[in-house]
Parts: structure tokens; sequence; C-alpha cells
């Protein structure tokens, strides 16, 4: 993602161009990116995130929950004045697994029509996980033959799994759509602090990605497999390892963060109860109750793919959308960035 200034040689301001507006609304959070087109890439204008917890409640009732919907609303609203007041033109706003799964979802997002004007594009798993993954190429690395994204959702995890056909031919790929993400999983098993907890959360866990038909990594290959991480979970957990007082985009998206040290942290972690895991700047009380479920997912969707290093992305479906806005697609220009 590029972060240009607005002014020219002598100071003076750039012509403004055509704002695009891309709204994702996922099980646990609302996250708006409102950006202007650049010559590679695109420059932030505004940008907005609220933990809305709009799934809270959805793995027991099999709907969404009255405070829930007006918490995430009050979030929409915020969102749908800051699209305006930027005003962006080119806008697609998109929801994900709580809507997908929710009996009322399809009210829901007639309610939120009607109190805020935006209009909410009901995601299926595949066009969440191709999303994801067009949001992400730009950290593929330029020689990956197989790449694995694993994007760990509030109300699933999405996996999309892509093989190089040829250098001219690009990628093929598969998605996967595991039913269990940070928010259901926690209300099924608590916050993992203790260790009967996490093991129940890996063995569900397990038992999904064994049920997935997921292709397994042979013996000797993992090395051959390029693995991206997207969410929260991935990022705190790489902005913990950096040691980070403060969460920093710059210093997260991209690095790249062997498992061994990310087992590290989450053992760090899981020793410790909410209020000390709250205590991280990187977490905080929003998240304290649901990073360790995060944890349990990457634990094993890693034993299946046993790969030595994770890149960490903190980019997904909205820079995704942005991307096919501006005519991208999975061959675009792959970047560098350091270890960690």
């Amino acid at each position: 993602m590029k972060n240009h200034r607005t002014t020219g040689a002598g100071g003076r301001r750039r012509p403004e161009r055509e704002r695009l507006a891309a709204l994702d609304l996922g099980t646990n959070n609302c996250r708006l990116l409102v950006v202007e087109p650049e010559d590679r890439g695109f420059r932030v204008v505004r940008s907005f995130s609220r933990i809305t917890r709009l799934g809270e409640g959805l793995a027991a009732s099999g709907r969404l929950e009255e405070a829930a919907m007006m918490r995430t609303i009050a979030a929409l609203s915020v969102c749908a004045r800051l699209i305006a007041g930027t005003g962006a033109k080119r806008v697609r706003c998109v929801a994900t697994e709580a809507c997908r799964r929710a009996a009322n979802g399809r009210v829901f997002v007639e309610r939120v029509r009607e109190a805020t004007g935006l209009s909410l594009e009901i995601l299926d798993h595949d066009e969440e996980a191709r999303l994801a993954m067009l949001g992400c190429a730009p950290l593929v690395e330029r020689d990956a033959e197989r790449v694995l994204l694993l994007d760990i959702g509030g109300g699933s995890t999405e996996i999309f799994w892509l093989e190089r056909r040829s250098r001219a031919a690009g990628f093929r790929g598969r998605a996967y759509s595991l039913p269990v993400g940070v928010v259901t999983l926690s209300e099924s098993c608590g916050d993992g602090a203790d260790e009967r907890a996490y093991r129940q959360m890996m063995a569900i866990v397990g038992r999904l990605v064994e049920a997935s038909g997921m292709p397994p990594s042979a013996n000797g290959d993992a090395h051959t497999i390029q693995m991206l991480g997207t969410s929260g979970t991935v990022t705190t957990l790489a902005a913990i390892h950096l040691g980070l007082r403060r969460y920093d985009r710059r210093r997260v998206d991209g690095v790249r963060v062997s498992f061994a040290a990310l087992s590290e942290v989450a053992e760090r972690l899981r020793r410790l109860d909410r209020a000390g895991r709250a205590a991280y700047p990187c977490i905080g009380r929003g998240r304290a109750d649901l990073v360790m479920a995060g944890c349990a997912i990457l634990e094993a969707v890693h034993r299946r793919w046993p790969v030595e290093r994770l890149r960490v992305a903190d980019r997904g479906v909205r820079e995704g959308i942005l991307a096919e806005m501006l005519g991208q697609d999975l061959d675009l220009a792959l970047s560098d960035a350091p270890v960690a």
C-alpha cells in the first residue's frame, strides 16, 4: 500500500482523483478504507476500525442478537458519514460469516440499509477467500510455487491454496472454509487460558481441518510452501514478538516470523489470565478473550502444513476490493520485506 503526499512540485496541490471506499464487516470487526488511486497503488484518505462483535451469541442461538446489531449499526453509521464526507464515489461494502450464518442475517442487512444507506453484500466463502488473497497478493514471494493464505476470522477461518501453473499463466487456486473463528471457538471453549481448554480448541480445529479435504503437506515438502497469515491473531502475535509498545502497521505488515517465535509468544500469553493479556497494548480488552482461540487455530493449521515461518499481512478483504476496483489481479508486482 502506498501512502504518498498530496502535493507536487512547488507545493501545488495535486488534482483530486476519484475516491474509492471498501468496507468489510466481519463477525468481530467493522473496517473501512477510503483511498485515492495513485500510479502504483493507492493513498489512504481515511480508515476506520471498530470491534463490534456482531456475531456474539450466534454460535448458540443461530441468530444475531439485538445488542450486537445495534452496536454494529452505530459503527456502520460512522462509516457512512466518512464515506460521504470524503466524497467516495465507488463503494463496495461486504459482510462475511456472521451474516452468512445467521437466520436473520438478511434482515439485518436491510436494517443497515434503512439506517445508514449502506448496501451490504453478503460474500460466500469462495469470494471472501479470493478477495483476501487478492489483497495479500503483493506479499507473495516472487519464486513461490505454492501459497497458503490463512485468514482467521471471528466466525470462520478461510484458507486459500494457490499453485503456480506457469510464470505466464499465473496461479490456480482453491478455497476452503472452516466453520469456526475466534469468537465462535471462544464461546464454545472459553478463553483458552488453561491447558485443557486450549487442547479442546486444538482438537476441534484439527478435526475440521481433517474433514475439509485440504491437501496435507507431504514429507519434506513444507519448504516449498509459502504461508501468509492475515487476521488480528497473526498481526497481534507478530507485534508482541517485535516488542512493540504500540501497534505499528508499518512494522508488522509483510514481516516474516518463524513459527518457533510465534509459538513462544502464544505460550507466554497462555500463562496469563485475561487481565494479563489485556495489559499488552497490542491486545487490549477487546481481544483479550479471543487471542488464544486464534493461536489454537493457527497451531492446528500449522500442524497440517509445518512450514518454518509465516509472512504476516495487515491487509485482506478491503485491500482486495480496492485492488479489483483498480483492475489488478493475482499477478500484481510482488514485494520483499525483512525477516523478524
